[in-house]
């Protein structure tokens, strides 16, 4: 079972390619990432992003990758200071980046949580997440991956934009896996629980089976553990009992199956683990303040909201 992957496909995750971008020294690219997290990887040059609320901007350099959690808005230029500089907003106004005299090149990637609440994991991600070039090794995959990703986008062969797709994909993934390490070491949240190689199983038998009519004897079997072990190691790791999260990971996929499927509540009620439509109603009105209908009606009409990512982007899609 692989729990990164079940968690991508449980939050719905659309990912967009922003672009490759060739960054003029009397020009600033804003991003506006209000619902996404994503990333830059510093291709060649120095790189400043400007955060409201820093004192000083986030320096990159070549090889550098920054990962910015949900909502963290900023603008990236080759200045300390956006004084003076034209604002383009991402998308707008740049120059490929095969431009071979360009001070600062780089790739970004996003990937949107339209819906709240977001997983756990998602609220846990510093709003900056920095991995420097200088950390890797010769042969480090990131580094690897850096060098394949800047080669295919200098290039024309023929599926660069599929190779691209994927490149960055793994990029993201490394990076996720670098952060949650990193946040793994700080206490108790998510990312803490996933290093007990026990929780983390019981963790990835509640994506891999929401519907299941877990106990908390039925799950402390399927991972080897009593029920009071399970249930101590499990809230002491992830500050909440094994079937409190159980309900997260049902919210989550419940929200994805009214979004992106025209199954009834009867079925969407069904596939998440609820006996009926009316006590899945309950429940996710209780954790969303509307009812599932409500949502998937308001979810169509955000459709049309003109920056929302489109369907085709998702995660692993390619």
């Amino acid at each position: 079972m692989d729990l990164l992957a079940d968690l991508f496909r449980d939050v719905g995750f659309e990912r967009r390619i922003l672009g490759a971008h060739a960054v003029q020294p009397g020009q600033a690219l804003r991003f506006p990432c209000d619902r996404s997290i994503g990333f830059h990887v510093v291709l060649r040059g120095t790189c400043h992003v400007h955060v409201a609320g820093r004192a000083t901007p986030l320096r990159l350099e070549t090889g550098d990758i920054a990962l910015m959690a949900r909502g963290c808005e900023h603008h990236v230029a080759t200045r300390r200071t956006l004084a003076g500089l034209a604002v383009a907003t991402l998308g707008m106004a740049a120059a490929p980046v095969v431009d071979a005299d360009a001070e600062l090149q780089l790739v970004s990637g996003a990937w949107q949580l339209w819906h709240a609440p977001v997983h756990p994991l998602f609220t846990e991600l510093p709003d900056w997440f920095v991995r420097r070039a200088t950390r890797s090794a010769a042969l480090d995959p990131v580094a690897l991956t850096v060098a394949m990703l800047a080669d295919e986008l200098r290039g024309s062969a023929m599926g660069r934009d599929s190779v691209v797709h994927a490149l960055v994909d793994v990029l993201f993934t490394h990076l996720l896996r670098d952060a949650v390490a990193a946040r793994g070491e700080a206490g108790a949240g998510w990312s803490h629980a996933v290093r007990d190689p026990q929780v983390r199983a019981a963790v990835a038998r509640l994506h891999a089976e929401p519907a299941h009519p877990w106990t908390l004897e039925s799950l402390a079997h399927a991972v080897g553990l009593s029920r009071s072990a399970l249930a101590e190691r499990f809230r002491s790791a992830m500050g909440e009992p094994p079937l409190s999260y159980l309900r997260t990971v049902r919210l989550q996929r419940a929200m994805r199956l009214l979004t992106e499927s025209d199954r009834t509540l009867e079925q969407v009620a069904a596939a998440v683990g609820y006996g009926d439509a009316f006590g899945f109603s309950k429940a996710f009105k209780r954790a969303l303040g509307e009812s599932p209908g409500e949502f998937r009606k308001r979810d169509a009409r955000e459709r049309a909201v003109p920056w929302r990512f489109g369907a085709g982007g998702t995660m692993g899609a390619g």
